[in-house]
């Protein structure tokens, strides 16, 4: 195994918690796919995992939204969180994580009492705030790979609840981007990693597409190599390729959203009590070779 590129968090904070060591129980949500490669991957990792496949529908004449579907899927985990009263960590079946990802630090004070989410992976992510332990808070979309604890979970069966409420079964929702926002108004606090623990490897959703949102997003930047081969790059004619074209584009597209304010947004910094830690975190992610 190769060894684990640690972050500035376990150098500068002696309780940082191993994945491994802070985990409950991992999760696996998926439809029909495969999910060989990251069971085997997450249980030689100590993240012993259990698989979560969509239940059959209830009724086959509606024509259910995947979106619907997709969150009810995630819900059976939230709820298994619960039962469990442990924290979760809980990855889609096109996750594909970095060799040592069960060896790297958790993202937050393992202390932590009002943990809401703390995402592994992100998309079109914003950072609000870095502590002097080097913990960021901040915004993220998309739930490819996320830790939430028991606590969190019963807001997040809430959400549902709602998302239900005002779109029904049938209609597409971007329930995903509600969530930072959701818990974050009942006082939780939601974490970003430093570097991504692993990637999407999924291919381009119809769904989004249809919808007007992008069909594709990779991570901005990984903490180690892929510990296999994204489903994007095998279904690939030529996936070495294709692997290294994606990460490209990722690193490119992180960068690109740092040097436009996306990431951190100047009116965040011009506020911050600790702005060399934001600058610290922001740029210091960013200094790697690796794609």
């Amino acid at each position: 195994m190769n060894k684990t590129i640690s972050s500035p968090l376990s150098e500068i904070n002696n309780i940082s918690s191993s994945l491994a060591d802070y985990i409950g129980q991992t999760m696996i949500i998926a439809y029909k796919e495969s999910t060989d490669l990251l069971e085997s991957t997450l249980n030689t990792e100590k993240l012993a995992c259990e698989v979560l496949r969509q239940e059959p529908l209830k009724e086959t004449k509606i024509n259910y939204s995947p979106s619907y579907l997709c969150m009810m899927n995630h819900r059976r985990g939230w709820e298994k969180t619960i039962e469990k009263a442990t924290p979760s960590l809980i990855v889609e079946a096109d996750f594909v994580p970095v060799i040592g990802i069960g060896e790297l630090p958790i993202p937050f004070n393992p202390e932590e009492k009002k943990l809401g989410i703390a995402w592994l992976y992100t998309c079109a992510p914003q950072v609000y705030y870095v502590s002097a332990e080097g913990y960021a808070t901040g915004y993220s979309t998309s739930m490819v790979a996320y830790i939430i604890t028991p606590e969190s979970a019963k807001s997040l069966i809430d959400l549902s609840d709602e998302i239900i409420q005002e779109y029904g079964e049938t209609k597409y929702s971007t329930w995903d981007s509600e969530v930072e926002n959701f818990l974050r108004s009942r006082g939780f606090k939601n974490y970003l990693p430093f570097r991504n623990y692993g990637e999407h490897g999924g291919i381009p959703n119809p769904e989004h597409k249809k919808n007007g949102l992008s069909t594709t997003h990779r991570a901005d930047i990984l903490y180690g190599k892929l510990a296999f081969m994204p489903d994007y790059a095998t279904q690939n004619n030529f996936p070495k390729l294709q692997i290294i074209r994606e990460r490209i584009l990722g690193r490119l597209k992180g960068i690109a959203r740092l040097l436009t304010g996306k990431f951190l947004r100047l009116k965040v910094l011009k506020q911050s009590s600790l702005p060399k830690k934001l600058l610290s975190f922001v740029i210091g992610r960013q200094l790697t070779l690796l794609l």
